[in-house]
């Protein structure tokens, strides 16, 4: 599956934006999606985890109650709601698929290009 993330930007913090991760082929709903972001001179780390159908989603503890996940899956895309943006969010984005249940980079087989997002304080 080939995956592609966009809608990143700048944005004030305390503000909002949205990412979406456009998949490619036909086998899109029987993986798990994930979310991660990299910041500078950081490791890849875990932000979000969108399971099978979309109803049971995972999140890191320093987006939980900020960031929204969901899928759709008859449109091949993720989404990625991110509200209460924190200077510390500030990272580049990418979407994958990979194994079910891991919070590692390590586990994912598939990537996207990442989309950046810059939260000005």
């Amino acid at each position: 599956v080939q995956l592609q993330a966009y809608g990143g930007g700048s944005v004030q913090a305390g503000g909002s934006l949205s990412l979406s991760c456009a998949a490619s082929g036909s086998t899109f709903s029987r993986y798990v999606m994930y979310w991660f972001r990299q910041a500078p001179g950081k490791e890849r780390e875990f932000v979000a985890r969108i399971r099978w159908t979309g109803l049971t989603t995972d999140y890191a503890d320093s987006v939980k109650g900020r960031f929204t996940g969901s899928r759709d899956n008859a449109k091949n895309t993720m989404y990625l709601q991110m509200n209460s943006l924190k200077p510390e969010d500030t990272a580049v984005y990418y979407c994958a698929a990979g194994v079910p249940f891991s919070t590692s980079y390590r586990d994912m087989t598939y990537w996207g290009k990442g989309t950046l997002v810059t939260v000005s304080s």
